[in-house]
């Protein structure tokens, strides 16, 4: 007897920052509009707070406080990246409300940056939001070219559809 269970998961993220949502190919950074890290928005914000997308486990927020790297119990991994270039900053202008290690809720707040003193040293501020395991799901839905308002929208779709191997039944007489 061959029994087969189909199984679809599906992963909703929102958005991280409040602003106009952007395809990703439209970003001034190859690293990012070339997916070479992951599909995934990007999002010119009007805010300067850095909310969590999702439920999960901070695991990357370097000295610079540009960036974040999370991971859902499911196992998608994100990573959200303020502005272009932001990195040279060294932190200046950025403020982190959790630490590497911390487990977060949707819309608790992980950065706080400031927009203006960011774009008046030239600075793009726009904020990608990738999913760097993205070829482990059967579907990525980036839904861009939106206003959005962090921690209400949903941005991106994932999922998942998991065919568990067949259950054999062997007889020995």
């Amino acid at each position: 007897m061959l029994n087969f269970f189909k199984k679809n998961k599906s992963h909703k993220l929102e958005a991280t920052v409040s602003g106009n949502s952007i395809n990703i190919e439209k970003v001034n950074d190859s690293m990012f509009s070339k997916k070479l890290m992951g599909d995934g928005i990007a999002i010119i914000p009007n805010n300067d707070i850095a909310l969590a997308p999702c439920d999960g486990k901070i695991t990357v927020l370097p000295e610079s406080k540009h960036a974040f790297g999370m991971v859902t119990d499911e196992g998608v991994e994100i990573l959200v990246h303020i502005g272009i270039d932001t990195v040279n900053l060294k932190g200046d202008g950025f403020r982190t409300a959790v630490s590497q290690g911390d487990v977060v809720k949707k819309g608790d707040p992980i950065i706080y940056f400031d927009r203006e003193k960011i774009a008046s040293q030239g600075v793009d501020t726009t904020t990608m939001m990738i999913v760097l395991n993205h070829t482990e799901f059967s579907k990525v839905n980036c839904i861009t070219e939106n206003e959005v308002v962090a921690g209400q929208d949903t941005v991106i779709e994932l999922s998942l559809i998991h065919i568990s191997e067949p259950t054999r039944r062997v007889v020995i007489s």
